[in-house]
């Protein structure tokens, strides 16, 4: 659970983790929260609490996250925010999708369903989501629902093997780890997932939802243009 200022709902969020009795180890990362977050993480059982000294963003925070489950020797590594818009409930499915060996990444879809507008999605995001899936989609060559879920399971040896350090330290982080798996010619399953919109969920601005659209724009050309062998970004050394 890479958090920041999630008081409100880590542990509602944690408790319906636990609930489905699959999970060994919660693993929080809490980025320099002004909050409660650290010290509501230290209480919970079965979990593994890092702090960062200070904030260095979302990106950085899943960097840690995921280095934290390699040591712990995590074979099947779920991310879910713990601001409980996405149901723990699919954690079960998805750890078995990996535990198959059919598949080393599988995203918790909101678009899948119709969930995100029903769930309270914002009409604006909602349109820029599908812009961007569009876009992204045919220049990646691959065929995602959406490449914005915070909602992912992984294979151990896909993320030991991806080069996770060359990734922005912000909100394009997620972005680029889809291209850098689509680099590897890995498909990536999805399933259908449910989403709550509420006041304690958290959410980024228009100023840097516009930053995060550009860079993932960015990034899909960038993986056009290795592909083309014109030019190679780090991220797909």
């Amino acid at each position: 659970m890479p958090a920041y200022n999630a008081a409100e709902t880590l542990r509602r969020t944690y408790e319906e983790v636990m609930a489905q009795g699959v999970v060994d180890l919660v693993i929080v990362v809490d980025d320099a929260s002004g909050d409660q977050t650290a010290a509501i993480a230290a209480d919970l059982p079965r979990t593994r609490l890092y702090v960062h000294p200070e904030n260095r963003g979302y990106g950085a925070n899943q960097k840690s996250c995921y280095r934290l489950a390699l040591e712990e020797g995590g074979d099947i590594i779920i991310m879910v925010h713990p601001d409980y818009q996405y149901t723990p409930r699919l954690i079960p499915a998805m750890a078995s999708m990996i535990g198959s060996g059919l598949y080393h990444c599988v995203l918790g879809t909101r678009i899948l369903g119709g969930y995100a507008l029903k769930g309270g999605m914002p009409l604006w995001k909602y349109i820029a989501n599908r812009f961007l899936t569009m876009g992204e989609n045919f220049l990646l060559g691959i065929k995602l629902s959406e490449y914005h879920t915070g909602y992912r399971a992984f294979s151990r040896t896909l993320l030991a093997g991806l080069e996770l350090e060359h990734n922005s330290d912000d909100f394009v982080f997620d972005n680029q780890v889809l291209a850098q798996i689509a680099w590897r010619n890995l498909v990536i399953a999805e399933v259908s997932c449910p989403t709550r919109y509420f006041a304690e969920a958290s959410s980024i601005n228009l100023p840097r939802s516009i930053k995060y659209g550009l860079g993932c724009l960015w990034t899909a050309v960038s993986f056009r243009l290795a592909r083309l062998g014109l030019w190679r970004a780090k991220i797909f050394q």
